[in-house]
């Protein structure tokens, strides 16, 4: 079917299923949205825990995140936030409880803009009115490949406020009953931006401060300092894998590479 964006004709498919999922291990399962475009598909992680389980970050918000992953969460969900941008935080408006740090909570309670980089020139058709926000990227065109169902609008996209908000921060741990994880501040990308670190599986939860790609450093409240020393934190951290936002997870080693990388471009 087509779908006409801005007075511009746009032949978007219906897509038979909006999100993909892979089970990692027997507790742990990755969601994606494979329709939205590379630069804004998030890693969606699932955490099944005894007495409650995370979703760490919930991507666009184009489809029920909950209704596609109903089989696998247990009876109390919390939606946990790495941090506020848009690509982020789409379907935490679905949970009835939700964590975040309290420099991203405006993103989520009342989706700042500040904090989202959805603002008022933001235009889900055509990604170049992110070049405000986001320097450094070559962006253009609609940030989907199909829409989640017929009659779908795009040019309706919103990110709809979260509710029930639990302020975290750095040193916190989140209880499961049987597992337990640190909150670490890890700003930089975003003056918010947290990982959870599970000692016991030495298993991070990086959202953006760390992924196998790019890293932005140049948005309008990103700070190259304050990332330096996130970097030099997670440089020296006891890590198994990472878990990040985007691309796919890694081990130590490569963290370091990463970090040592990351750090030796901020320093030249």
């Amino acid at each position: 079917m087509g779908l006409t964006v801005g007075g511009c004709a746009m032949g978007f498919q219906v897509a038979d299923r909006w999100f993909e999922r892979r089970t990692v291990d027997a507790a742990t399962t990755l969601i994606w949205e494979p329709h939205v475009v590379p630069f804004l598909r998030c890693n969606i992680w699932h955490v099944k825990g005894r007495d409650r389980d995370l979703v760490i970050d919930t991507g666009m918000g184009l489809a029920p995140l909950r209704d596609f992953a109903r089989d696998i969460l247990g009876g109390a969900v919390s939606a946990v936030a790495t941090h506020a941008h848009l690509d982020h935080i789409g379907g935490h408006h679905e949970f009835d409880h939700c964590f975040v740090h309290p420099l991203e909570a405006p993103g989520l309670a009342e989706a700042a803009p500040a904090s989202t980089l959805a603002g008022g020139k933001f235009d889900p058709a055509d990604l170049s009115t992110l070049a405000d926000e986001i320097g450094g990227y070559d962006l253009a065109g609609p940030m989907v490949t199909a829409i989640p169902a017929a009659g779908f609008d795009l040019r309706e996209y919103r990110i709809r406020p979260a509710r029930n908000l639990t302020l975290i921060e750095d040193g916190d741990v989140i209880d499961l009953g049987d597992r337990h994880f640190q909150v670490f501040h890890l700003p930089g990308h975003s003056p918010g931006s947290i990982g959870l670190y599970e000692e016991a599986s030495e298993t991070l939860f990086s959202g953006d401060a760390v992924y196998d790609g790019p890293l932005l450093d140049s948005l309008a409240h990103s700070n190259v300092e304050d990332y330096i020393r996130t970097m030099e934190r997670l440089m020296d951290l006891p890590v198994r894998v990472v878990h990040a936002g985007h691309d796919p997870s890694f081990g130590q080693d490569r963290l370091r590479e990463l970090a040592r990388d990351q750090l030796r471009r901020w320093r030249a």
